[in-house]
């Protein structure tokens, strides 16, 4: 069983936003592999399928970003996965151009809130994440503001082919390892490549 855990806010009023763009990673994946992310429980809407072969839930947690730890914690334990193997986040980055994906084993939250609850929740680092960029807050803009805030149009296209190659490095992620998906998603993608 693997956990892949999209990050964001619950409420029609933050769709398409910077902070839900875990959330779109995890409902093109549910659109691609059949899967109904519907069902409530563990604070999360959650739902089970098959990616590649390997058996999958997929977690959009509702308890709001800043307590995304506490859905991820109750997933974790009533599944009996090993956090550090069979765990995957996918959350929004502000220190990334949009479009750009970071994919790694481990790291700090990077002064991310959901991604600082779920170190917290989980007591360790050490879990897969793919971090999708966002863009960098402009100069006196409020952060909260910010990341709550809807992309213009050509960023908003950055991002529906970053959401297109994030599912792409789920499937090699679960398919071949963190460290492929690395090396083939890790690279700045240029305006052309998108």
């Amino acid at each position: 069983m693997y956990i892949i855990a999209g990050l964001g806010n619950p409420g029609r009023e933050y769709v398409n936003t910077r902070h839900n763009a875990g959330y779109d990673v995890i409902d093109a994946l549910a659109d691609k592999y059949n899967i109904n992310v519907l069902e409530l429980k563990h604070k999360a809407l959650v739902g089970k399928g098959c990616i590649g072969g390997r058996k999958v839930v997929l977690v959009k947690p509702v308890t709001y970003m800043n307590l995304s730890g506490e859905s991820l914690r109750a997933a974790a334990d009533y599944y009996k996965v090993d956090v550090e193997q069979e765990l995957l986040v996918v959350s929004d980055d502000i220190s990334l151009p949009p479009g750009q994906l970071r994919v790694r084993k481990r790291g700090s939250a990077g002064g991310h809130n959901g991604l600082k609850n779920i170190i917290k929740m989980l007591g360790t680092e050490n879990f897969q994440r793919i971090r999708m960029g966002v863009g960098e807050k402009p100069k006196g803009y409020d952060l909260v503001d910010w990341v709550l805030g809807h992309f213009n149009k050509e960023d908003r296209a950055a991002m529906d082919e970053a959401v297109s190659r994030a599912v792409r490095a789920v499937e090699m992620i679960l398919a071949d390892g963190a460290d492929a998906a690395m090396n083939e998603f890790n690279r700045k993608v240029q305006p052309k490549d998108m």
